[in-house]
């Protein structure tokens, strides 16, 4: 029924994938439009209990992730490339670093690149820490740094990692579900691949819908600050309609003329928004803090990547924490299928340490001009910054700006980067949502991709109406979940695949069962192996 309907359509996709990913995305957004308080409510309770029962599992799993990956590049193994021996990367290593950020946390460094600071410097997060205080405002910047730093980038990496490596070095189709091969055999590619590919869909969807929504506030924040703009649900709809606009041309355009562009012309308006704060700003302080806040953060971070908030009563962590885990897991499987598409040819070394440090130095310099000088608007009372962010955060690179000469020019630049990061998130989730859906020897079809960005906005607009940022959280924190589990299982399956690779087998003989000689495979592995090449299409 699903291939007839497929056909009549005119559609080039994996039906049980896309009907069902598309199925259970438009009843979602018809129930939380006619029940809106009701849905918030469910996913308010559903996040609850994640918190007070799984929180130490998002927690333990990412910090558990970061350490893996860390022991990969300096391992034996750090040496095989995402392709054949002889391979090298297509794109230059500043092209390369320009793509992964732009598609990664732009839009999210520009939310919070103020309002988290100023949040915890007013509110810190420690117990005996007074706020307003100098140790408040050490706490918030290695806060801010923990939740944006290596580990943000682990959670994108891990997925990067896999789908790289076998995708190109082992030819399976760059789907999730292709990850999953060493420990499901050719399962992998029926209905149990086309389950973890449709979690992989809704996760990306609905993560980068929250993001979408995150940035929708941000941006009638900006128009209410320079045109007097109302900052209404309506108002809200009719921004996000536009962006997805923007990001179906863009999306119809592909990766290199579309997606690449814009990301190199956003990292550069980025970097200009950035010099002018350093300049006009506290040039000395930010340099001092920024020596600081990097001794801070590493020195905290064996413990911090491990506190659980056992000892005390405490919701803080479930908004903030655990809230930015989930969020970030639920992008990962869009943000690791487009690292894997721009990282051909690099050593696993070299993917590590570029995409966990790289951006973490950026993220670094961010938080420290940003974050720092928000600090001081707020220590200085230029700016009444915490209480206007405590308000609504939304507002709060706007707000920051009010303090510096040419605040109205800095803010419509930051309303201009606002947009394009919005575009390449929303344009590049767009392109892996459609890889994800259909197989690897279908064509990419426009109208497809851009149903899909259709589809990011819509969700963003709904949950918007449904409960504003506490319904992006509530929603976010539970639908992550699924997705941890299964990075779990994937940095497993790379981790067999890998062993199995460096002793010179291939995949296809790490699932017989002919990779380690002195483990015999299971009869019924043996017997699938007979037939498996002539049965079962891969794509």
């Amino acid at each position: 029924m699903l291939e007839r309907l497929q056909r009549r359509l005119g559609l080039q996709t994996i039906p049980g994938v896309f009907f069902t990913s598309a199925g259970v995305a438009t009843l979602f957004v018809a129930l939380a439009v006619p029940f809106d308080q009701a849905v918030a409510e469910y996913f308010g309770l559903l996040t609850g209990w994640v918190a007070r029962n799984l929180g130490w599992f998002y927690i333990l799993a990412v910090t558990s992730l970061l350490v893996f990956l860390l022991g990969l590049a300096v391992s034996r193994y750090g040496t095989i490339r995402l392709g054949g021996d002889d391979s090298r990367p297509d794109y230059s290593n500043l092209t390369w670093f320009t793509m992964l950020f732009a598609a990664g946390i732009g839009t999210i460094l520009m939310f919070w690149g103020v309002a988290e600071p100023v949040s915890h410097f007013a509110n810190p997060p420690f117990d005996g820490v007074s706020p307003g205080s100098e140790r408040a405002a050490s706490d918030a910047m290695t806060v801010a740094l923990y939740h944006f730093g290596l580990h943000t980038w682990t959670i994108f990496a891990m997925p990067g990692l896999a789908i790289g490596y076998f995708a190109y070095r082992h030819n399976l189709p760059m789907r999730i579900s292709s990850l999953f091969y060493p420990i499901l055999g050719e399962r992998a590619f029926g209905p149990w691949g086309w389950a973890v590919d449709v979690i992989a869909v809704l996760g990306t969807l609905f993560g980068v819908a929250t993001s979408l929504g995150l940035g929708t506030l941000q941006l009638n924040s900006g128009l209410n600050y320079l045109f007097g703009v109302p900052s209404t649900g309506l108002v809200q709809v009719i921004l996000i309609a536009v962006i997805a606009s923007i990001a179906a041309t863009s999306v119809a355009l592909g990766l290199d003329k579309g997606v690449r562009r814009l990301s190199q012309l956003n990292i550069l308006l980025a970097m200009v928004l950035l010099a002018f704060v350093l300049a006009v700003g506290p040039t000395v302080f930010i340099a001092e803090g920024m020596v600081q806040s990097v001794g801070d953060y590493f020195d905290a971070l064996p413990w911090l990547a491990f506190w659980t908030e056992t000892f005390r009563e405490s919701d803080w962590q479930r908004q903030w924490t655990l809230f930015y885990w989930a969020w970030t897991i639920s992008w990962a499987p869009y943000v690791g299928i487009f690292i894997a598409r721009i990282s051909r040819g690099r050593t696993i070394r070299e993917f590590v340490a570029g995409v966990l440090f790289a951006p973490t130095a950026f993220t670094l310099v961010w938080f420290g001009i940003f974050g720092l000088s928000a600090i001081q608007v707020e220590m200085n009372g230029q700016v009444a910054l915490a209480e206007q962010v405590q308000q609504d955060p939304s507002v709060a690179i706007f707000a920051f700006l009010q303090a510096f000469p040419l605040a109205d020019v800095a803010s419509a630049l930051s309303v201009v980067i606002i947009v394009i990061f919005f575009t390449t998130s929303s344009d590049s989730a767009s392109l892996v949502i459609d890889m994800l859906t259909r197989r690897d020897d279908q064509p990419s079809l426009v109208r497809q991709r851009i149903f899909w960005a259709a589809a990011q906005g819509v969700v963003a607009a709904t949950l918007l109406l449904a409960g504003g940022l506490d319904a992006l959280q509530n929603v976010i924190t539970s639908l992550g979940l699924p997705f941890c589990i299964l990075l779990i299982f994937m940095a497993v399956s790379l981790f067999r695949a890998l062993r199995a690779d460096y002793r010179g087998y291939s995949v296809d003989e790490l699932v017989r069962g002919r990779a380690f000689p002195e483990v015999e495979a299971s009869a019924e592995t043996k017997q699938e192996s007979e037939y498996v090449p002539e049965a079962v299409d891969r794509h």
